[in-house]
This record gives structure tokens, C-alpha cells and sequence, in this order.
């Protein structure tokens, strides 16, 4: 949505955009850590190509 991980992560795993969205907030409210792992997948997505 903002940088557009879910999206590519949607399409590497073959889910939902929605479902992948969902566990991000999910992480974020419970675990605390789904900040870091999105900006982490962030970078995994710009030096990938």
C-alpha cells in the first residue's frame, strides 16, 4: 500500500493482498515486530530486480 510489499509479496506466495496486509497489522499490534519485517521485505523487493 505504501511502498507496495504486500502486493509483491501477494504475488511471489500466490495469497491474497488483503491476507498479507491483515498480518502485517496483525504483527504490529501483537508481536511489534511487522514494522521492521515490512521494511526489511522492502528491501528484499528493491535490490531483487
Amino acid at each position: 500500500m505504501i511502498l507496495g510489499v504486500s502486493e509483491w509479496l501477494s504475488g511471489k506466495l500466490g495469497w491474497k493482498t488483503q491476507n498479507i496486509r491483515i498480518a502485517f497489522v496483525v504483527c504490529v499490534l501483537f508481536a511489534g515486530f511487522g514494522i521492521g519485517l515490512y521494511l526489511i521485505l522492502w528491501f528484499v523487493k528493491m535490490f531483487s530486480k
